[in-house]
């Protein structure tokens, strides 16, 4: 389904609410909190998509941006978005949505993240997640990311990938890696500074590849660990395509659909749905990027096999 399409559907859905759970007040200026590690705003395709839905950044709805650099500073930063009584909180990674669910019990909360929200105690179940909390499920699929790194690169032996301390994604990607033949080394990537001293170590643990997880701290970085793998000749793949779009070999992860998606329940949340009622969104469509700029840079070739089955090839 295209944006149109579903922004189409959304829009029919919210028309067909009754009359009493959609009403806004008129004139007012709802207030979104935004809570997360990283100064990434909401992106070009969110407020597409809430402009849309009859949302204008400005004229009835204002953004109010709280951006903490490290997870610790998150729980201060929540309750002052609770204190200043805004009309409802989105955040990015699980440690966000953790910090705001503390924070309050009755301000909506639309959380992103990649971790499984019933397994960390977020919501009580995908369907009907109930108290005052829903959201978007990215997904970890780092078994994905590593298995097309292998198919792109049939002669990788060690792959490098980054330490995520809040959950056991090691066992998935180790388990991954023997079915492949493939041997994996953990090594700290948490912010900015370490980008330099985490290639390094790939290197010297005799990587040959890079795999770049699903981690929300990493994604104010990823273009320049993207540009900076072409730097130290390891061809990488990360979850987000603007770390192929600067320099990455490859990207593979979601759709901008999940920007669609957490617009739709802003919207029917602010025109006065339960957020405990609105069901856990995960995503459906993935798209596949190669940078066969980098690849030549790289002396890389890759199989025609993988590149058939690329979204988008950047040459």
């Amino acid at each position: 389904m295209d944006r149109r399409a579903f922004i189409g559907r959304v829009a029919g859905g919210v028309l067909a609410a009754p009359l009493a759970a959609r009403a806004q007040q008129p004139g007012k200026i709802y207030r979104i909190g935004l809570l997360r590690v990283g100064t990434i705003p909401l992106s070009d395709a969110f407020w597409t998509a809430m402009r849309e839905l009859g949302w204008t950044e400005g004229r009835n709805v204002i953004v109010e941006p709280r951006y903490a650099d490290r997870d610790d500073r998150l729980p201060a930063l929540a309750a002052e978005l609770v204190q200043s009584k805004v009309d409802l909180i989105m955040t990015d990674g699980t440690v966000a949505a953790q910090a705001a669910k503390q924070a309050t019990k009755s301000i909506p909360i639309v959380f992103g993240l990649g971790l499984d929200p019933v397994g960390s105690g977020l919501v009580a179940n995908m369907a009907r997640p109930g108290e005052n909390i829903t959201g978007f499920v990215v997904g970890l699929y780092d078994d994905k990311l590593l298995q097309i790194l292998k198919e792109a690169l049939p002669g990788v032996s060690r792959v490098a990938y980054p330490t995520q301390p809040l959950n056991d994604r090691d066992q998935v990607i180790r388990s991954a890696a023997k079915a492949l033949g493939v041997q994996v080394q953990a090594i700290d990537l948490r912010r900015a500074d370490d980008i330099d001293s985490f290639y390094a170590a790939a290197r010297k643990s005799g990587a040959d590849a890079v795999m770049i997880s699903n981690i929300v701290n990493l994604v104010p970085h990823l273009a320049r660990i993207g540009s900076e793998s072409v730097r130290t000749k390891l061809p990488a793949i990360s979850f987000r395509r603007v770390f192929a779009e600067s320099g990455g070999l490859m990207s593979y992860g979601p759709t901008s659909q999940s920007d669609l998606r957490r617009a739709a329940q802003v919207d029917k949340i602010l025109r006065g749905a339960k957020p405990g009622d609105l069901p856990v969104e995960q995503p459906t469509r993935f798209e596949l990027v190669i940078n066969l700029k980098t690849a030549k840079a790289l002396g890389i070739t890759i199989p025609q096999s993988v590149l058939g089955r690329a979204d988008e090839v950047i040459q």
